[in-house]
């Protein structure tokens, strides 16, 4: 099992990365903040007016250490990283069933059964934790998540796979409303909007889903696979489809069951939330700086993997399953093995 590495996320605006010996270190306004050692990161994600020097860039692509750009209100730019590795024999395996659509079906069949079982059960322990939940949709959504399943096991080609996986989406976040029990009038849930997130409850899903994809890119690099030869998402340039992919099966219980642990708990507030010149709603500095705290916190909590029947810190499931989708592309495991929560 590798060590967990940890990933520097850096908000504060207008501050400085520079290398400090075999240090990282961090200036804020003529003053030096923070040291980590190199050789302890694994990557770094830089939200807005965050400057690198080239002297520390050149640092991490040789520790293999993945620097990331984005926006202040979380949306990619760019990443900088070192020369590509990995095992070529692997990657030629990737893109021989991305590019054959039975063999992609059944990559992104076990990918989209693990999200239908996970997000079911956020329904379920949100009904069972949450004696009021009775009466609500959150019961009839995950019976209905079960035909979804039933559908999925029999489905055959990705646009198939595609099509039952929309309609259990609109049937969990159509009850996804009904889990949030605090502070209503600020935090509510209608639909899902991504471009821009049009309330406060779309805008924090986006910003974890940001987090969460990051780290299932970095994950499948580690291992030797390229992010972006997917097998369910459509293959664009510069899109990550394979990180997108692994993304789809730890959505509802890593970054959903989150955003509904900080709204129900007060952790976050309206304030955290503003609302820009297009109309879109964006998260306040303060307000990532809380998210990530949180979200730092929960990938150090242990969960078994149901596979390997060992107890993991949550921020291990991207590379474990990273590392189970690397070894069924070789041909090691017959079925790729979804990370189901239990």
């Amino acid at each position: 099992m590798r060590k967990l590495l940890n990933t520097l996320y850096v908000s504060t605006q207008g501050a400085y990365l520079f290398k400090d010996g075999e240090t990282l270190a961090v200036r804020i306004e003529k003053e030096v903040r923070l040291r980590l050692p190199l050789h302890t990161l694994q990557g770094v994600v830089c939200f807005g007016n965050v400057a690198s020097s080239p002297f520390l860039l050149g640092a991490c692509a040789e520790h293999g250490i993945t620097v990331s750009y984005l926006t202040e209100h979380g949306r990619f730019l760019a990443r900088v990283e070192g020369p590509v590795t990995g095992n070529i024999l692997l990657r030629r395996a990737q893109f021989r069933i991305s590019e054959s659509p039975s063999a992609a079906a059944s990559v992104a069949k076990m990918m989209l059964l693990g999200k239908l079982a996970n997000a079911r059960l956020v329904l379920l322990r949100a009904a069972r934790e949450r004696p009021g939940l009775d009466g609500s949709p959150a019961r009839p959504a995950a019976d209905a998540l079960v035909e979804s399943i039933r559908l999925l096991e029999q489905a055959e080609t990705l646009e198939r796979l595609r099509g039952i996986e929309g309609d259990a989406a609109r049937e969990y976040f159509g009850a996804f409303d009904a889990l949030i029990l605090e502070n209503k009038e600020a935090f509510f849930f209608r639909k899902r909007s991504r471009r821009p997130p049009l309330d406060n409850v779309n805008s924090l899903l986006s910003f974890l889903y940001t987090l969460l994809v990051h780290d299932c890119r970095s994950a499948l690099e580690s291992v030797g696979l390229d992010p972006q030869s997917g097998f369910l998402h459509a293959l664009r340039p510069g899109r990550p489809a394979l990180a997108l992919d692994l993304m789809e099966e730890l959505r509802p219980m890593v970054a959903d069951r989150l955003a509904l642990s900080l709204i129900n708990r007060r952790q976050v507030a309206p304030e955290f939330f503003q609302v820009s010149e297009s109309g879109a709603i964006l998260m306040t500095d303060a307000g990532r700086k809380e998210v990530l705290t949180a979200w730092q916190k929960r990938k150090q909590e242990e969960i078994r993997h149901p596979f390997l029947d060992e107890s993991i810190p949550i921020g291990m499931i991207p590379y474990t399953q990273a590392l189970l989708l690397a070894r069924h592309l070789r041909g090691d495991l017959d079925v790729y093995p979804p990370f189901v929560w239990r």
